[in-house]
């Protein structure tokens, strides 16, 4: 499934600048962009950095049910390409994150968006899926589409 390539491309960059780039450190590559790394036991914007540790269990177990969701629906038929390559992208990301969860109890960030000192939240490859896939679902609700076929009925599925 194209969305384990996806959270595996995830996966080995961030093993790329674990291996390069000591922890808390910072490579300034642009005026307005920096390679960091860091780690983020919270959600988006660090959301429930702070809570004590649970949030590794329910962060993580969110990922994985709403990515067995989305394969469901990826599997009972999608309106379009378009709603297909976002879910994809959905999953792909979701369990890209949620692999770092598991395995270190955080989520591994290392791209760093800023404008003098005024700094976006560091963020990943795994979260560009999703805020990508996101756009794509926003695209694809407003392209008319023909109602999915179940599967097994009429066609060739």
């Amino acid at each position: 499934m194209l969305a384990a390539v996806l959270a595996m491309l995830d996966q080995l960059v961030k093993a790329g600048v674990a291996a390069t780039l000591p922890l808390g450190s910072s490579v300034t590559l642009t005026p307005w962009f920096n390679l960091v790394h860091v780690l983020n036991p919270g959600a988006a914007f660090s959301f429930l950095a702070d809570a004590g540790g649970w949030q590794r269990h329910a962060l993580s177990g969110i990922g994985i049910v709403v990515s067995l969701a989305l394969a469901v629906m990826l599997w009972r038929g999608v309106r379009s390409r378009l709603e297909a390559a976002a879910y994809v992208g959905l999953i792909g990301g979701a369990l890209g994150n949620v692999a770092d969860r598991l395995r270190i109890g955080a989520v591994v960030d290392y791209l760093d968006l800023h404008w003098r000192d005024m700094h976006w939240p560091a963020f990943n490859l795994a979260d560009v899926w999703v805020v990508g896939a996101a756009g794509l679902l926003v695209l694809a609700s407003l392209k008319p589409g023909v109602a999915p076929e179940p599967r097994g009925q009429g066609g060739t599925s």
